[in-house]
């Protein structure tokens, strides 16, 4: 049973826009930018949805359609959490949404909150422009090599899915992060219970693809930090009693679906979160012709299987109503 001759890739973001750009071409696909939606909601007496967008000097756009998929997906706005003393701290605190390069905190003191991929890579790029960052870790964190036997991690472990069970291919992945990286708890990384692939299949938590960062941590050139108490004048105080100042802070607090914000359906998607109530693989439909891509917590493959599901539901109904036509009238 030997390795496949390849393994899938991560592309560039030009090469993912290049896609984009030829798929709208091929498609005559015609993307309205730089509008946001404001309100969606059906009409139940025509049957129709009617979706009103504001552009960025306020011009009001409405749409209507017979059919309405909501693709705005898990991450549609950054996560910024309420921290006690933040108007009093005086400092630059910034989301990793509007994150640039690190030339900007050159030499500057930074602490960064939340350890997933954003947090490991902001710290790393920190770094290399001779910035001092601290990470804050709240949380369990699953940190595995970026590669493993000279294969992508990603690759090798949707590979070996195909052969063995998750829980067996995870320990596989926890012995061989362990002999590359040694063990991450000595560094305040402490590991969850559950293995990385069951942690992303049960509630959508990506494990951290090491990029150097955990070298950084080793090194001390990026120190962990607890949890944050409250900010004061340019100075945060940790749970521990500790006090330290700081330039500046940047939250990799992650993302969340906004879909409750504008669209007005109380059926479908659920208030708190922003996702469809029924769990994968049947929440991608709802009611009156309306559907849901990208919400399944599984990535490009969920949204896959979404998109295929709702393009054969639509068809159907289109024959369907075309069938309906053609009877003759009693």
């Amino acid at each position: 049973m030997g390795f496949p001759p390849t393994y899938p890739t991560y592309p560039t973001k030009q090469q993912f826009i290049a896609y984009l750009e030829s798929y709208a071409r091929n498609f005559d696909i015609q993307p309205r930018f730089n509008e946001t939606v404001s309100r969606a909601e059906y009409d139940q007496m025509l049957g129709l949805w009617f979706v009103t967008s504001v552009g960025l000097k306020g011009a009001v756009t409405r749409y209507v359609s017979r059919w309405l998929v909501v693709a705005t997906g898990e991450n549609a706005e950054a996560v910024v959490p309420e921290i006690d003393g933040m108007e009093e701290f005086g400092r630059p605190i910034r989301h990793t949404s509007l994150y640039k390069s690190g030339e900007e905190f050159r030499g500057k003191k930074v602490l960064v909150v939340g350890c997933g991929n954003s947090g490991m890579e902001v710290c790393l790029d920190l770094c290399n422009h001779n910035a001092t960052p601290s990470l804050v870790v709240r949380d369990t964190v699953h940190v595995l090599p970026r590669e493993m036997l000279g294969r992508s991690t990603f690759g090798l472990s949707m590979w070996l899915l195909k052969w063995f069970p998750m829980r067996l291919v995870d320990r596989f992945l926890l012995l061989v992060s362990w002999i590359m990286l040694g063990d991450t708890t000595r560094f305040g990384l402490d590991r969850p219970t559950l293995g990385p692939l069951e942690l992303k299949n049960l509630y959508g938590k990506t494990p951290v693809l090491d990029v150097g960062t955990l070298a950084k941590i080793k090194s001390g050139d990026i120190k962990i930090s607890q949890s944050i108490k409250q900010l004061k004048h340019h100075t945060v105080e940790f749970v521990n009693g500790k006090v330290e100042h700081f330039d500046a802070i940047i939250l990799a607090t992650g993302y969340k679906s906004n879909v409750p914000s504008w669209l007005k359906e109380g059926k479908m998607f659920s208030e708190k979160d922003g996702f469809p109530r029924r769990p994968f693989p049947n929440g991608w439909k709802g009611d009156c012709g309306l559907y849901a891509v990208g919400f399944t917590k599984r990535g490009l493959l969920g949204a896959s299987m979404d998109a295929k599901r709702i393009a054969e539901d639509i068809e159907r109904c289109i024959q369907d109503e075309a069938k309906q036509s053609i009877l003759p009238q009693p």
